[in-house]
Formats: structure tokens, sequence, C-alpha cells
């Protein structure tokens, strides 16, 4: 069982939440700070305006007229809604409703927030210190704690914001949680059993298409390569003991008929020179295998090159016309000019000789054979060799690449069954394919190198 402090939910949850609290935050910081100096510099403008319309009035009217005036407009306002007082140069008050002169005001005239008693009750007010002629002092302010309730359903909501995000962030990080570790388990399973050697299984998918999905599918493409290629290793592991067998058992049986019957020195060399033979077999089969474990590593890819395929596959040509003469083969070679691919000369040039060579050991005598290099509509390059031959059949021809694979057609011809294996191999390493066609009479093979290949030249 995961623990939950472990979870990756969890730990994404608390990032989304953590991030949400960010977010809400820069939100309503500003805000608040905006609302603060918004609400502070209204009010400290409507107390300037207010306090500079009294200093006229008292220097229109007077000291009676201005207390008149504030007397008057203190019994019409709402209790608490504004503070007025006008005091002597002794600081008597004259009018307002104040009862004595605030001890906390500063002596200089400008905008002050004290602690007043206002109606008995200590009230944070903003004010507003004027000194009028004649020695005379006037205060107006304004109860500070008037939008307290406004600022206080701002902070409650935030709050109620903050409380609602982490219960929204935790029940999210339990959904989610357990939706991960119900993927997670059938993963968990599926793993468990291909580790006990059961590698049928493979990883639930439930065609949503979402990133869990992507992920087994790649990974249930990975456990059918990692199938193939075990029984691959297993089918070529029954037939190198098959193979090989053979002639070990031929080497083994010559050797002690030597060792018992010790006959005479031309009969003795005549079945080492047998012996001699059976070893050179054994060693073509390793040493076809060592290039197809070569092939199959991509190791030979970073040496590609521009290449001719039209002129490699001439020179094999060439080089098997001997061979096809002697046997009394006719031999064909067409090309429609330079076919460049970027790839490895000897690779390709083994491939050739392997259907060239396999052409020769099915045809006939008096026989025909066609090498052709061209290419496709598309512009891939094709290196095809024709026989008419016995050919391949239709139920062979899937098979036909796979390693130690002969077919009954193919049962008496000399061979260990890599020829089509490394010709297979090294199409593969140049990004093409092996085509085995039916010539009617007998085998069109076809080494096709895609475009995709012929632009990779270095």
């Amino acid at each position: 069982m995961i623990r939950l402090n472990r979870s990756s939910a969890v730990t994404w949850a608390i990032g989304y939440v953590l991030l949400g609290l960010a977010a809400l935050a820069a939100f309503a910081v500003p805000l608040w700070y905006a609302w603060n100096v918004t609400i502070f510099s209204g009010r400290q403008e409507i107390l300037r305006d207010d306090a500079q319309h009294l200093t006229e009035l008292f220097n229109r009217d007077g000291v009676a007229g201005l207390t008149a005036y504030i007397n008057a407009r203190v019994g019409m306002q709402i209790a608490g809604d504004r503070t007025l007082l006008l005091t002597d140069s002794a600081y008597r008050p004259l009018a307002g409703n104040l009862k004595a002169w605030p001890q906390d005001v500063p002596e200089k005239p400008g905008t002050q927030a004290v602690m007043a008693d206002l109606a008995r009750q200590p009230t944070h007010t903003l004010l507003v210190r004027t000194t009028l002629p004649g020695g005379y002092h006037l205060l107006v302010g304004r109860d500070l704690a008037l939008f307290l309730p406004l600022e206080r359903r701002f902070t409650y909501g935030l709050i109620a914001a903050i409380g609602f995000l982490f219960l929204v962030g935790v029940a999210g990080a339990i959904l989610i949680r357990r939706e991960l570790l119900a993927r997670v388990q059938g993963i968990r399973q599926t793993v468990s059993a291909i580790m006990k050697g059961d590698l049928r299984h493979r990883l639930p998918i439930r065609r949503t298409n979402d990133e869990l999905d992507t992920l087994s599918q790649t990974i249930n493409g990975m456990l059918d390569h990692i199938e193939h290629l075990i029984s691959g290793i297993s089918n070529v592991s029954n037939s190198i003991a098959h193979d090989l067998r053979t002639p070990l058992a031929e080497l083994r049986s010559r050797l002690e008929e030597l060792a018992l019957t010790r006959p005479a020195p031309v009969e003795t060399f005549a079945e080492v020179d047998a012996a001699v033979a059976d070893v050179d077999r054994v060693i073509r089969i390793f040493n076809a295998l060592l290039r197809l474990a070569e092939i199959d590593t991509g190791a030979r890819r970073s040496g590609f090159v521009s290449v001719d395929a039209a002129a490699v596959t001439a020179e094999v040509v060439e080089f098997y016309e001997p061979a096809a003469e002697l046997k009394g083969v006719t031999f064909s070679f067409a090309s429609e000019g330079v076919a460049a691919v970027a790839g490895d000369p000897v690779l390709l040039a083994q491939a050739v000789s392997n259907l060239i060579d396999n052409s020769l050991k099915c045809v006939a005598e008096n026989g025909a054979i066609s090498v052709r290099v061209g290419r496709r509509a598309d512009g891939s390059v094709e290196i095809a060799v024709a026989d008419d031959g016995p050919g391949i059949a239709d139920a062979d021809k899937p098979k036909a690449a796979e390693r130690f694979f002969r077919g009954d057609r193919s049962r008496g011809t000399p061979g260990v069954g890599l020829g089509l294996s490394i010709v297979d191999a090294v199409a593969k390493l140049h990004g093409g394919v092996l085509q085995l066609l039916d010539n009617h009479p007998g085998l069109r093979a076809q080494m096709v190198l895609p475009v995709g290949a012929t632009r990779t030249s270095r």
C-alpha cells in the first residue's frame, strides 16, 4: 500500500492548493491595499474639503457664525457620523460633539488618526486640525470604524474561499489518489505476472487516450517486442543445437573411426579434409550469427555514408558471373542509373550476395537469374533478384526470414538457413524491408529502401 505522504496524487493536490492560495493572495492583497488606500484617501479629501468650508465660513461670519453652524450640523447629523470641535486659543470647547480637545492630537496642523472620546466611547477617528485666525482651533474628523463591517465581510469571504479551496484540494487528492492506485495496482499485477515468467500479460488500457493509456500502450509494445525476441532466442537456441549437432556428430564419428581403424594415409587425409569441412560449416554458422548480432545492435548505422546501390550490386553480380557461367545459368543485370542511399556498402553487398547465392543454389542448370536496381514511384530504391527455381511456398514466406528456417523445397540445398535472415536484418537496419514474391515460376526477392533512408546521407 502506498503511503499517503508518498502519494503523487497528494503531492500534486497540495501543490495545486498552494498554487491556488498563492493566486488568491495575489488577487486579495492588491485588492485589500487598493481598498484601504482609496478609502483613506477619499476620507482625507472629504475632511480637508469640510475643513476648508468651515474655515471660509469662519472668515465670513466670525466665531459666532461658525459656532452656530457647527451646533446646527451636530444636531442634524447621525451620531458618530462626523466629529466636529471648535475651541478657543486655550482649547476650551465652543461648539461640536467632543467634550474636550483630544490629548493625542499633535500640535501641527494636518491630518491625524487618533483615538477620540466620542459619545463616551473611545473611537478610532481620522482628524483634520486647522488653526483659525485669532488662535481658534478647529477639528473635523470621521469615524474610521464605519467600514469595519464591510472589511470584516471581506475577511470572512477570504477565509471561506481558502477553506473551500483546501477542502476541494483534499477531496481532489483523495479521488485522484484512488484512481491512480487503481491504475497502478493493475500495472503492478501485470508486471508481477511478467516477472514470474508469463510474458502473455499486458498492461490494462481503458481507451481514454490519457497519459497512462499512452504509457501502457508503449510498454505493451515493448513487451510484445521482448516476447518476440525471447521467443526468437528460444527458437534460435533450438535451431543452433539442431544444426550444430549434425556436423559435430559427423566430425566425432570420423575422428573416432580414424582412431579405431587407423587407415592408410590417403584415406586418413581424406577423412581429415571432411572433418575440416565440418568444422568450416560450424564456423560459418557462428560467423553468420555474429554478423546478425552486429546488425541487430545497430552499431553499423553510425558509419552510414552515401552509397550507390547500383554500383555495389554491379560489383556483386560481376563476382558471381563465373559461378553462374559454370552452372550454365543465364545471369543478367539491369540498372536505371545511380541509386544513392545512405547505408553501409559492405552490408549492402553482403545482402545482395546472399540473395544471388540463394538463387544459384536453388535454380536448376540452364536456369535464369536476373538482378535489377531501380527506383519506385515514391522514390524508394529497389534491389531485386529473381530466378526461375522452385521458389518458396506461400505458407513459408512469412517465416522464410527467420533464423535457421528451411522450407520443404530447400531441404536438399546446402546452407544453414541464415541467408535471408541476414538480408532481412540489413534491410531493417537501413530502414527498408525484404519482400518475397512469386516470379511465376521461381522467387523474386527484393530489398526496398524507402525514401526516408535515402535522405539521411552524410
